[in-house]
């Protein structure tokens, strides 16, 4: 009989949202810190950690840019404009 519980089907890392790749780096990180687990289990830990931090990072960059994006309107309003980091500018002064 196995012993070894199924492999688990990972999503990819840039389909998750900011908070479902935060909770799942969290787990990535403790479970790294425990130790115990073979060179091979660490390597992939790690592997997925990287790619976990990097959406995370992705996702923060594009909040931040949105909020740079903000304008104001007349009478107080805001406006929040849809960007992506790729088709970001630096804002010019008026």
């Amino acid at each position: 009989m196995n012993d070894r519980p199924p492999e688990v089907v990972e999503r990819p890392a840039a389909e998750l949202t900011f908070d479902e790749a935060l909770a799942e780096l969290q787990r990535t990180v403790a479970e790294l810190e425990a130790g115990g687990q073979q060179l091979e289990r660490s390597i992939a830990l790690y592997e997925r950690g990287v790619a976990l931090h990097e959406r995370c990072a992705t996702l923060l960059a594009e909040a931040e840019l949105k909020v740079q994006q903000l304008v104001s309107r007349a009478g107080g309003a805001l406006e929040a404009i849809d960007v992506r980091p790729e088709d970001a500018r630096e804002a010019e002064p008026e």
